[in-house]
Protein backbone atom coordinates (compact mmCIF):
# COMPACT_ATOMS: atom_id res chain seq x y z
CA UNK A 1 0.00 0.00 0.00
CA UNK A 2 1.21 3.40 -0.61
CA UNK A 3 0.38 7.14 0.30
CA UNK A 4 1.20 8.71 -3.12
CA UNK A 5 3.40 8.72 -6.50
CA UNK A 6 6.35 10.73 -7.46
CA UNK A 7 7.92 11.05 -10.44
CA UNK A 8 11.12 12.77 -11.09
CA UNK A 9 11.36 14.07 -14.49
CA UNK A 10 14.68 15.12 -15.91
CA UNK A 11 14.18 16.98 -19.28
CA UNK A 12 17.59 17.27 -21.69
CA UNK A 13 17.53 19.12 -25.12
CA UNK A 14 14.68 21.49 -23.99
CA UNK A 15 14.77 24.98 -26.02
CA UNK A 16 16.44 27.30 -24.47
CA UNK A 17 13.42 29.88 -25.03
CA UNK A 18 10.82 27.13 -23.28
CA UNK A 19 13.46 27.45 -20.10
CA UNK A 20 12.76 31.27 -20.13
CA UNK A 21 9.28 30.91 -20.29
CA UNK A 22 7.95 30.85 -16.86
CA UNK A 23 4.30 32.41 -17.59
CA UNK A 24 3.87 29.67 -19.65
CA UNK A 25 5.20 26.40 -17.93
CA UNK A 26 3.39 27.58 -14.68
CA UNK A 27 -0.01 28.06 -17.06
CA UNK A 28 0.56 24.49 -18.92
CA UNK A 29 1.54 22.53 -15.48
CA UNK A 30 -1.84 23.99 -13.76
CA UNK A 31 -4.04 23.26 -16.76
CA UNK A 32 -2.47 19.64 -17.18
CA UNK A 33 -3.37 19.51 -13.20
CA UNK A 34 -6.84 19.83 -13.41
CA UNK A 35 -7.23 17.72 -16.98
CA UNK A 36 -5.55 15.01 -14.67
CA UNK A 37 -8.19 15.49 -12.42
CA UNK A 38 -6.02 17.57 -9.42
CA UNK A 39 -7.43 20.62 -8.04
CA UNK A 40 -5.29 23.79 -7.43
CA UNK A 41 -4.70 25.49 -4.66
CA UNK A 42 -2.16 27.96 -5.28
CA UNK A 43 0.90 28.73 -8.39
CA UNK A 44 4.21 30.51 -8.21
CA UNK A 45 7.19 31.60 -10.07
CA UNK A 46 10.40 33.08 -9.97
CA UNK A 47 12.91 33.87 -12.69
CA UNK A 48 16.48 34.02 -12.36
CA UNK A 49 19.38 34.95 -14.19
CA UNK A 50 20.86 38.28 -11.94
CA UNK A 51 23.26 36.60 -10.15
CA UNK A 52 22.52 32.93 -11.32
CA UNK A 53 22.70 31.37 -14.56
CA UNK A 54 19.02 31.79 -16.12
CA UNK A 55 16.60 29.46 -15.51
CA UNK A 56 13.13 29.93 -13.18
CA UNK A 57 11.15 27.74 -10.76
CA UNK A 58 7.52 27.25 -11.04
CA UNK A 59 5.31 25.57 -8.62
CA UNK A 60 1.85 24.62 -8.57
CA UNK A 61 0.35 23.50 -5.46
CA UNK A 62 -2.73 21.13 -5.23
CA UNK A 63 -4.93 19.48 -2.87
CA UNK A 64 -3.51 16.04 -4.03
CA UNK A 65 0.35 17.60 -3.38
CA UNK A 66 2.45 18.87 -6.35
CA UNK A 67 4.00 19.70 -9.48
CA UNK A 68 6.77 21.76 -10.03
CA UNK A 69 9.43 22.73 -12.02
CA UNK A 70 13.16 24.05 -12.16
CA UNK A 71 15.14 25.22 -15.54
CA UNK A 72 18.48 25.86 -16.68
CA UNK A 73 17.91 27.55 -19.60
CA UNK A 74 21.60 27.28 -21.25
CA UNK A 75 21.79 23.92 -20.69
CA UNK A 76 18.99 23.43 -22.18
CA UNK A 77 17.54 21.36 -18.97
CA UNK A 78 14.06 20.94 -17.20
CA UNK A 79 13.46 19.24 -13.86
CA UNK A 80 10.23 18.20 -12.87
CA UNK A 81 8.81 16.91 -10.01
CA UNK A 82 4.73 15.27 -9.70
CA UNK A 83 4.07 14.65 -6.48
CA UNK A 84 0.08 13.25 -6.38
CA UNK A 85 -1.75 11.44 -3.78
CA UNK A 86 -5.26 10.43 -3.77
CA UNK A 87 -6.47 9.58 -7.53
CA UNK A 88 -4.69 11.75 -9.10
CA UNK A 89 -2.09 9.92 -11.28
CA UNK A 90 1.29 11.74 -12.01
CA UNK A 91 1.60 10.26 -14.91
CA UNK A 92 -1.47 12.00 -16.38
CA UNK A 93 -0.34 15.13 -15.51
CA UNK A 94 2.72 14.60 -17.55
CA UNK A 95 1.39 13.33 -20.27
CA UNK A 96 -0.91 16.37 -20.61
CA UNK A 97 2.15 18.35 -20.22
CA UNK A 98 4.14 16.87 -22.99
CA UNK A 99 0.44 17.38 -25.25
CA UNK A 100 1.47 21.24 -24.97
CA UNK A 101 5.22 21.77 -24.35
CA UNK A 102 8.17 19.85 -26.19
CA UNK A 103 10.27 18.39 -23.24
CA UNK A 104 12.88 16.91 -25.15
CA UNK A 105 14.47 13.90 -23.90
CA UNK A 106 12.11 12.80 -20.53
CA UNK A 107 13.44 10.34 -18.27
CA UNK A 108 11.47 9.40 -15.63
CA UNK A 109 11.76 7.81 -12.10
CA UNK A 110 8.88 6.82 -10.41
CA UNK A 111 9.39 6.36 -6.79
CA UNK A 112 6.45 5.10 -4.23
CA UNK A 113 5.73 7.42 -1.55
CA UNK A 114 5.05 6.07 2.23
CA UNK A 115 5.08 2.49 1.16
CA UNK A 116 3.50 -0.07 4.09
CA UNK A 117 2.73 -3.75 3.57
CA UNK A 118 -1.07 -4.01 3.56
CA UNK A 119 -2.25 -4.98 7.16
CA UNK A 120 -5.24 -7.39 5.47
CA UNK A 121 -2.80 -9.31 3.21
CA UNK A 122 0.44 -9.26 5.44
CA UNK A 123 1.00 -13.12 7.33
CA UNK A 124 0.62 -12.02 10.76
CA UNK A 125 -1.99 -8.97 9.98
CA UNK A 126 0.41 -5.92 11.14
CA UNK A 127 2.36 -3.46 9.18
CA UNK A 128 6.46 -3.81 9.63
CA UNK A 129 9.06 -2.82 8.14
CA UNK A 130 8.25 0.98 9.37
CA UNK A 131 11.12 2.96 11.07
CA UNK A 132 10.92 6.62 12.63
Amino acid sequence: MQRGQHLLVDCRNVNSSLCLNDELFLDVMARSARRAGATVISQIRYKFGQDSPPGFTAIVMLDESHVSAHTYADLGLVALDIFTCGHTNPRDVLAAMREELDLGDVEIRAVPRFTTPDPVNSPDGALSGVTN
